[in-house]
């Protein structure tokens, strides 16, 4: 879970680990549900989101529910990483 300049969620503020956390207990979320479930105001969800997105951990896809709106979630990991992690 690194991104091309070494970057991991270990090294992101606990916002973002908050965020990761919300969205791996709960699931695919909008940044509203994010903000509901992790009590952080929607700017600090926003900046949270913009970092884990740099690292590469989680997707935006289109909410059809509310156009206006993204879905958040986690990017499956490979088996060989969760391994990796694991041991």
């Amino acid at each position: 879970m690194t991104d091309s300049d070494g970057e991991a969620i270990a090294d992101l503020p606990p916002s973002a680990k908050l965020v990761y956390k919300v969205l791996e207990y709960d699931g695919p979320l909008t940044q509203k549900g994010i903000v509901e479930e992790s009590m952080l105001s929607a700017r600090t969800v926003r900046y949270a989101l913009e970092r884990l997105d740099e690292v590469g951990v989680i997707e935006e896809d289109v909410y059809f529910a509310d156009a206006r709106q993204n879905l958040y979630e986690i990017i499956d990991q490979p088996a060989e990483a969760d391994a990796a992690v694991s041991d």
